[in-house]
């Protein structure tokens, strides 16, 4: 016993040792899709094909409206290097088996010091996922204002947006079709760099275009011409 002790003393220790723990969050997008329908064809066959590499430990996955996450942990020891290396491999070579309209999966390695040390879990019975994200940005803005704290994440929630919906009556009548006002909608949401001038010591930068701001904007884009008349987007949704 006192040469356990003693022997205790002796051995070499480091304060804070680094422990190799190899993570991934692999993020999938899968657009239009419900939570089911993510769950059901994209993050669990993502599960099957992960567990199969070897030294994973565990998967965790999480579904949500449009796009999956996908959380791997391998055992503690394995190499880092090699282990992300057998993770992309193995899901390129099973890319094949996703089904059509789900994006490449885009891989975030993490280390044993971006665990994070508290989880906060919102849900409600009177606000709504949109609400509720709201409300979490809040949260998360006054969370990063105590000393010491390096990042946080919110997962989960519906991003604020503005749904067209089209009717075929109308869109047959203008000679429209949803290709070409997709593809109109979209070029009237950017802006652009058109060169700049100088003019004594300033120089003036120039942009063509605007981003769509309000719902307002959206409605009044000139989606078409017929018979030398514009055709508006309010003209041809509902």
């Amino acid at each position: 016993m006192v040469i356990g002790v003693y022997s205790s003393f002796l051995i070499p220790r480091e304060e804070e040792p680094q422990i190799n723990v190899p993570m991934a969050d692999i993020f999938v997008g899968y657009p239009g899709a419900s939570p089911t329908e993510v769950e059901s064809r994209v993050t669990q066959p993502l599960e099957k094909i992960i567990s199969n590499i070897k030294g994973v430990e565990y998967v965790y996955s999480t579904s949500m409206n449009g796009q999956g996450m996908v959380i791997v942990q391998f055992y503690v020891g394995e190499d880092i290097e090699r282990s992300f290396v057998k993770l992309y491999n193995e899901i390129d070579k099973h890319m094949d088996i996703m089904p059509e309209g789900v994006t490449m999966p885009l891989v975030k390695t993490r280390a044993i010091d971006d665990v994070p040390i508290l989880g906060l879990t919102l849900w409600s019975e009177t606000y709504d996922d949109y609400q509720l994200k709201l409300i979490t940005q809040e949260l998360s803005d006054e969370i990063e204002k105590v000393n010491e704290v390096s990042a946080t994440k919110t997962i989960g929630g519906r991003n604020r947006q503005l749904r067209v919906v089209l009717d075929k009556d109308k869109m047959a009548e203008s000679g429209l079709d949803f290709l070409s006002i997709s593809q109109m909608i979209k070029a009237n949401n950017q802006q652009l760099s058109a060169g700049s001038f100088n003019k004594g010591d300033t120089e003036f930068t120039i942009k063509t275009g605007n981003f769509l701001t309000s719902v307002e904007d959206v409605e009044n884009l000139v989606v078409g011409v017929q018979q030398n008349t514009p055709v508006y987007l309010n003209q041809g949704s509902r």
